[in-house]
């Protein structure tokens, strides 16, 4: 393929990326709620299957929103109530343990738990190894601007000539590489330093994790100075296929039970219950 096609290619898939995002449901001026269901998707409810003891849940307790220890020291986060909804629906019978991050997926093969609700990605590797439902929550890619200013929303030619700013190395920088070859790039070591590059206008965009772009501008450090543009880009080559719930291979009755439980929580409106708990800006 020529240099020229490919760029003409690469142009059109940077819009269609952005097209392809879960179908949200407004809710409210500043919360967006993603969607990663697909309604013609729904079969028959599918139970947990009885074993006689409680379905063990193993987290972390060091990644707010996600997983963080509550003021009472138990686990609590959007992941850790999930799984206690999810339990709910499938009136069975749940416990939830904090484990450091790097020990849950050995601890689930060790049989030390039943399930790891935490923001272990999925990738082929894990794959490999466990069963995993869909995915509950996925890492959007964003665009952040001055909320003073008046930039237009991102597109390839709008970013044209306009310096963006992006983590040095990272899968963001490795977008605008593939997808705004005209963007004039600026890098940073960190993502905070980025942050503080775009509040202090030393670049026009910042193009970076959603996630921690929204707690950012939750926080007191960023002082209301800035927004997200645009919307949600969710390239899995790039950002991934987000986290889902973790079993052992042998156990697909279960990974079963939980993804129809998931689909339920989401129809009866407790997804987004937890979500508005969680996520007071919304990463999408």
């Amino acid at each position: 393929m020529s240099a020229v096609l490919l760029t003409c290619v690469n142009l059109l898939l940077a819009d269609v990326a952005q097209a392809q995002q879960p179908t949200p449901a407004a809710a409210g001026p500043a919360v967006t709620i993603p969607n990663f269901w697909n309604p013609r998707a729904r079969g028959e409810r599918v139970d947990a299957p009885q074993t006689g003891r409680a379905v063990r849940f193993m987290t972390d307790d060091e990644f707010p929103p996600l997983h963080f220890a509550g003021p009472d020291g138990a686990p609590t986060g959007f992941a850790v109530e999930l799984a206690r909804a999810v339990c709910e629906r499938l009136a069975i019978a749940c416990t939830v343990q904090a484990r450091r991050f790097d020990t849950l997926l050995d601890a689930l093969a060790d049989k030390q738990g039943d399930v790891v609700a935490a923001a272990v990605p999925l990738t082929p590797g894990l794959r490999a190894r466990f069963l995993a439902t869909r995915p509950y929550f996925r890492w959007p890619a964003r665009f952040a601007v001055r909320s003073a200013g008046s930039l237009p929303a991102p597109s390839v030619a709008a970013l044209a000539e306009r310096t963006v700013g992006a983590v040095e190395g990272s899968a963001h920088e490795a977008y605008l590489k593939a997808f705004f070859p005209k963007a004039v790039r600026k890098t940073f070591p960190d993502l905070a330093t980025a942050e503080g590059a775009l509040k202090r206008g030393e670049v026009e965009y910042l193009f970076a994790d959603g996630l921690n772009l929204a707690l950012w501008f939750n926080g007191q450090d960023s002082e209301n100075c800035c927004a997200f543009t645009g919307g949600a880009y969710l390239e899995n080559r790039y950002f991934g296929e987000g986290i889902g719930l973790v079993t052992r291979t042998e156990d697909i009755a279960l990974s079963r039970a939980l993804d129809d439980a998931l689909q339920r929580v989401w129809d009866d409106g407790k997804y987004a219950e937890l979500y508005l708990r969680f996520f007071p800006v919304s990463p999408f």
